[in-house]
């Protein structure tokens, strides 16, 4: 239970700080820049890393728990307590800022400005970036790496800076399934749920080729991201 409340309270904390950031930019005229907002989203996955990285794996997102699942890093019999625990956390998230925003219109919904099928690929290949690095990264089940966490927020941060404008570079099922089913903008959701779960697990095959050892050993079935 443990796994799952950190699971819970990682994503509430992702959800709440990225789309509130979304929120609050639009509310504020823009205050908080396109370039804040990535950073926001980077930093507080960062924050995540290290604050429950050693209980749960800090993995914040439906495909990234997927992918290591199919990597044989974690239990699938964990996985979809994990899923569970995720959208939970997200959907909390997005009712809070409801509350606190009942005037806004889509709560940071991710929505493609072009088509679906640019987004669709662009958030595939952006999800494949994101888990191969977390893959390469991560280590044992109760260790939290010094420079782990600083390398996947910073990708997180650096796809959100040139990715953003296109398709809102989601990355993570729940953090758009969330704000979508509160705001009900539901339109688009389809491809922020299916592209990154799809991404994220065509990153195990091309991790397993670079790096044939240790990337997806069966060794540490809790393996979490750090």
């Amino acid at each position: 239970m443990k796994k799952y409340a950190a699971e819970t309270f990682g994503t509430f904390s992702l959800v709440f700080a990225g789309t509130g950031a979304v929120i609050i930019n639009n509310v504020s005229g823009g205050a908080v820049t396109h370039v804040g907002i990535a950073l926001t989203f980077g930093l507080v996955v960062l924050a995540m890393i290290y604050a429950v990285g050693d209980v749960s794996g800090a993995h914040l997102n439906p495909g990234v728990t997927i992918a290591f699942a199919v990597a044989h890093r974690l239990d699938w019999r964990l996985a979809g307590g994990y899923i569970g625990s995720q959208i939970v956390g997200a959907i909390a998230a997005s009712l809070l800022l409801r509350l606190m925003f009942p005037r806004d219109s889509t709560l940071g919904a991710t929505l493609p400005t072009g088509s679906e099928m640019q987004s669709f690929v662009l958030e595939m290949v952006l999800t494949l970036v994101l888990m191969f690095v977390i893959l390469s990264v991560s280590t044992g089940a109760k260790e939290k790496g010094i420079t782990a966490g600083i390398a996947i927020g910073g990708v997180i941060a650096l796809e959100a800076l040139f990715a953003g404008p296109i398709s809102g570079a989601s990355m993570n099922s729940a953090r758009s399934l969330a704000p979508a089913l509160v705001s009900w903008n539901l339109a688009h959701v389809w491809l922020y749920v299916a592209a990154p779960i799809i991404g994220a697990c065509l990153a195990v095959p091309f991790c397993k080729c670079v790096q044939p050892t240790g990337c997806c050993s069966p060794a540490s079935k809790e393996c979490q991201v750090q």
